[in-house]
């Protein structure tokens, strides 16, 4: 019974940061394009 839970722990944890790491990647992506989205803007405005 032991091995198990250990076995389903380390699944668990292991899904847990694959997921936060994929998470944070997609923020970073999305949050530079909204930039470079706002940024282009603002140039054509300006013209």
């Amino acid at each position: 019974m032991d091995e198990q839970i250990r076995i389903i722990l380390i699944i668990i944890v292991s899904v847990s940061i694959f997921g936060l790491l994929i998470f944070v990647f997609v923020k970073n992506y999305i949050k530079n394009k909204i930039d470079f989205l706002v940024r282009e803007n603002k140039k054509k405005k300006l013209k």
